[in-house]
């Protein structure tokens, strides 16, 4: 015979876990205001819809493995006024880097911004409902030369192909052999006017050569990329990062003690 089960485990079966977990508040507050069937349906259904986006949004968070979360809102400007703020806000608030799409890459020296700054438009995207992904430079060229050698090439290009946002954070940090830049090309080749990629790099556009090795492969790349993107310029920003410095000489920890 089976047994007889609660509201609560009947909602748990149907993995309506948020209004499991709210039952009894929902129990009270439609005996206390007590409003028409239709409004109580629509709230309980509201409040279940919610939480489910919700809960999707952070999963889509999860699996993008961003290292550090940031926003937009928290960026300090003011410590970067060579930036141009109004472009980046424009940019960010419009979607187009999604809608047209729109590659963004973003030029500078170590500790300016610009990774935090890339990261702020992937969490924008992802918050919106798209899928995206953060993945260094160095990681992804490692990934698709392994999957050139396990023979699951087609499978690992058509993964990163399909993100609506792909963030390669400090392009350019290693130089590639001739097969790694012809993968890392051939990757470029099919988001291209397909997907947003965001780029952060320390190169100027005249450097990528130095880590492609190929002048022809690079000016084939750049002519792709330059087609609809947006290029802020940080070279001239200053470090941002914050330093925290431990002295342990002997002489500075006896001048602790004076």
């Amino acid at each position: 015979m089976n047994a007889i089960l609660s509201t609560p485990e009947k909602l748990a079966a149907l993995e309506l876990n948020h209004l499991k977990s709210t039952w009894s508040d929902v129990l009270k507050n439609a005996k206390t205001k007590q409003p028409s069937y239709q409004r109580l349906l629509e709230e309980i259904i509201d409040a279940e819809y919610d939480s489910k986006k919700e809960r999707m949004r952070l999963a889509r968070l999860k699996r993008a493995q961003i290292p550090e979360i940031m926003i937009l809102e928290t960026f300090p400007f003011e410590r970067q006024p060579q930036l141009k703020k109004r472009l980046v806000t424009q940019i960010y608030d419009s979607m187009e880097f999604i809608t047209q799409p729109e590659d963004l890459v973003f030029i500078g020296p170590t500790g300016c911004g610009k990774t935090g700054l890339g990261t702020s438009f992937l969490v924008h995207a992802i918050n919106k409902g798209y899928r995206g992904c953060f993945i260094d430079f160095g990681r992804l060229i490692h990934k698709l030369q392994q999957s050139k050698g396990d023979m699951s090439e087609e499978k690992v290009l058509r993964l990163f192909e399909s993100y609506d946002v792909l963030l390669i954070d400090e392009l350019g940090y290693t130089a590639l052999e001739k097969d790694q830049a012809g993968l890392f090309f051939e990757l470029m080749k099919r988001r291209h006017k397909k997907h947003c990629t965001i780029l952060t790099t320390q190169l100027g556009f005249e450097e990528w050569a130095s880590f492609l090795q190929s002048p022809h492969l690079t000016a084939a790349l750049l002519d792709r990329i330059t087609v609809n993107c947006a290029v802020f310029n940080m070279k001239t920003c200053i470090s941002i990062r914050p330093k925290r410095i431990v002295y342990g000489s002997d002489s500075q920890e006896s001048g602790k003690k004076k």
